[in-house]
């Protein structure tokens, strides 16, 4: 009598994240400056309230496989995050890239960078043959189902932002500083200031009294300048307290001196 084995299941049987290329040199669109320093503000910016350090994953220029049909099909977002799910793959290994039917968690939100060789592929106008993989808002929007794709384009500080509604991305009006994730708890704006010796507006993320959320820098930075207004408020009520000292030392010589004037001795008082 024969014995069949049960079928392996997805993760075991698809191609995992060893398994797949994690590069290609020749991919339009490879990272200039900006590519590298704005998605790694928005990372160390990206703190969701409710999740652990160690439950959310994010990512920049890094493959996104989405497709089991096609394993070989990916994109690669200039940044996303995922909740939920570990920062380490199995909770052990940096990832080479996202493999989402080995992950089971797809993307809560992805952001592109605009760039006049990828604003097409970026915003859907692009199309594709039947046999060739579909543009990145037909992944985003109807294949991966993310449920916020952002773009940006720098040569104009525009910040688009939609959701999905019903099946289909429909673009979000800002709301105060930007565009609020009610699931993350946090917002996205622009903000202006200085980011690695760069002034300029920059993407990233606020909390819900709307305050941008600090780098690990700016944190130091934050409680370094908080324990210098400590010890400076500490010198001065150590000041006020010796000026009191003196203050009452010399009452108490004046007293002494109009005792003794009158012909009493202090001392017997």
């Amino acid at each position: 009598m024969y014995q069949y084995s049960p079928p392996l299941s997805p993760r075991e049987a698809l191609p995992t994240m060893y398994d797949l290329p994690s590069e290609d040199p020749e991919e339009p669109g490879l990272p200039d400056e900006f590519h590298l320093l704005q998605p790694e503000l928005l990372r160390l910016t990206f703190r969701p309230p409710s999740y652990k350090e160690d439950e959310v994953f994010t990512a920049s220029d890094l493959n996104l496989y989405y497709d089991p049909r096609h394993p070989q099909w990916y994109k690669r977002p200039d940044w996303f995050a995922v909740l939920g799910v570990s920062r380490l793959y199995d909770g052990k290994d940096l990832r080479l890239s996202y493999v989402t039917w080995q992950e089971g968690i797809y993307p809560f939100v992805v952001l592109e960078l605009l760039s006049p060789g990828t604003e097409k592929e970026d915003l859907g106008r692009s199309f594709r043959e039947v046999n060739q993989p579909p543009n990145k808002w037909t992944v985003y929007e109807r294949m991966l189902r993310i449920p916020y794709y952002i773009v940006f384009n720098r040569y104009t500080d525009e910040l688009q932002a939609f959701g999905l509604v019903v099946n289909e991305y429909q673009e979000l009006s800002p709301q105060g500083l930007g565009i609020w994730l009610k699931e993350a708890e946090l917002g996205l704006g622009l903000w202006e200031g200085i980011y690695q010796g760069v002034h300029r507006r920059w993407l990233r993320w606020y909390d819900g009294e709307g305050n941008w959320i600090p780098t690990p820098v700016e944190q130091e930075r934050q409680r370094a300048e908080l324990a210098q207004q400590q010890a400076e408020q500490e010198r001065q009520r150590a000041e006020l307290a010796q000026q009191q000292a003196e203050q009452e030392r010399q009452r108490a010589e004046r007293l002494a001196a109009h005792l003794r004037s009158l012909g009493i001795n202090p001392e017997d008082i």
